[in-house]
């Protein structure tokens, strides 16, 4: 299937200020466009990329006095299936993991694994599984927290996630996220698209998403807490240890945020186009 998607944001500034975002497709996903990717700016201002150490471009650029839109829009390509499930195998030995994936066993600033240890173990511990160890999270962790966009919060972390019982979809990917560390299961912090394909159309503004993966024998695999189901069509932008890594924007100095929409649907006369020039 062919999916359009793309952003159109803007900020406003009294004074020229710095900003790094992370608002393009992840690399891993290159090779899926069908349509370039290109952050457009107005006005027209200079944005360098650079990849970051977990593998995200980044996009830096100074907002002028007055304020700056950023807009992109592209097709990209994808499997048209759902999330695969992970393996019914046991947990992997830490000691057998590799180096570069102990990292996403640590706590980090929205993950305090410290605070959430004992509980962990005492109510998933017990399960053999990976695979089962980890649905066992997701489900807790989607019955736990009530959904709602009031509910969003800059600071919110998993240990409060956890107190408050309600959140947005970075929320509960925080507690799951922390939750499977806890046990002994790397996890990793997604964000990107996931419009409603494959789903009836949600009555809301679209809006960029958090998911997370597991590692589990020897692969990671893609879980979402908030919406406890396999889902079609994500595209991932960026990935860490959590949100502090993947922010979509991060301004050094004053910036508000005066425009935020999102497209992400599922085009078809784009995919019959290709088909008739295949």
């Amino acid at each position: 299937m062919l999916i359009r998607a793309g952003f159109d944001i803007r900020f406003d500034a009294m004074a020229p200020t710095p900003m790094l975002a992370l608002l393009s497709i992840h690399p891993s996903r290159n090779r899926d466009l069908r349509s370039p990717h290109r952050i457009e700016a107005s006005p027209t201002l200079p944005l360098y990329d650079f990849v970051d150490s977990f593998g995200n471009m980044c996009t830096r650029l100074t907002i002028p006095a007055g304020g700056v839109a950023l807009r992109a829009d592209f097709a990209i390509a994808d499997s048209g299936l759902p999330d695969e499930r992970a393996p019914d195998v046991p947990v992997m030995p830490i000691p057998e993991l590799p180096e570069d994936v102990l990292v996403f066993l640590l706590g980090s600033r929205y993950c305090e694994t410290q605070h959430l240890m004992q509980f962990a173990w005492d109510k998933f511990g017990g399960i053999a599984s990976a695979r089962d160890r980890v649905e066992a999270i997701v489900d807790f962790v989607h019955n736990h927290l009530r959904f709602g966009y009031e509910y969003a919060r800059a600071d919110r972390t998993a240990w409060h996630g956890y107190q408050e019982q309600v959140g947005v979809c970075r929320d509960f990917a925080h507690l799951a996220i922390t939750l499977c560390r806890c046990v002994n299961i790397p996890a990793r912090y997604c964000t990107g698209y996931l419009g409603d394909i494959g789903i009836p159309p949600v009555d809301a503004p679209m809006d960029f998403s958090a998911w997370f993966d597991v590692y589990v024998g020897g692969n990671w695999y893609t879980y979402d807490a908030r919406h406890n189901r396999p889902r079609i069509g994500r595209i991932l932008m960026a990935r860490g240890r959590d949100a502090t890594d993947t922010a979509l924007t991060t301004c050094f100095g004053s910036a508000t945020l005066a425009k935020f929409e999102v497209t992400t649907y599922e085009e078809a006369d784009l995919e019959a186009q290709e088909r008739l020039a295949a």
